[in-house]
């Protein structure tokens, strides 16, 4: 049963990872344009889709959404804010992303379901 958590949650981590990717890449195309920055992105989202794929393969869906939404949420905020220099308007949002960071462990509590 363990090792059905390590799958779904390593493909949905690295799901994260490659919309992070093309997610900038698109931020790229929208400010200065480029075919390659476009295709980029792209790539990104088919690797999101790929990942996804091998999530559902050991999960139901309920969970794997709820997984990738909330990973996707503090990751790509975290890279956003390291890597970009982005900034929340009020100190409110930063306590919605601690509450998103609990509901992971509320989510994994109950186990993978299928």
């Amino acid at each position: 049963m363990y090792i059905y958590y390590m799958i779904a949650d390593l493909s949905i981590f690295f799901a994260t990872l490659t919309e992070i990717f093309g997610d900038f890449k698109f931020k790229d195309f929208a400010r200065f344009g480029g075919a390659t920055n476009f295709a980029q992105g792209l790539l990104g989202y088919a690797g999101v889709i790929f990942f996804l794929i091998k999530s559902l393969k050991t999960a139901n869906i309920l969970y794997v959404n709820g997984m990738w939404d909330a990973i996707s949420g503090i990751v790509e905020s975290l890279a956003a804010y390291f890597i970009l220099g982005e900034r929340f308007n009020s100190p409110w949002q930063y306590v919605g992303l601690a509450l998103i960071f609990g509901g992971i462990f509320i989510l994994r509590s109950g186990g993978v379901s299928y």
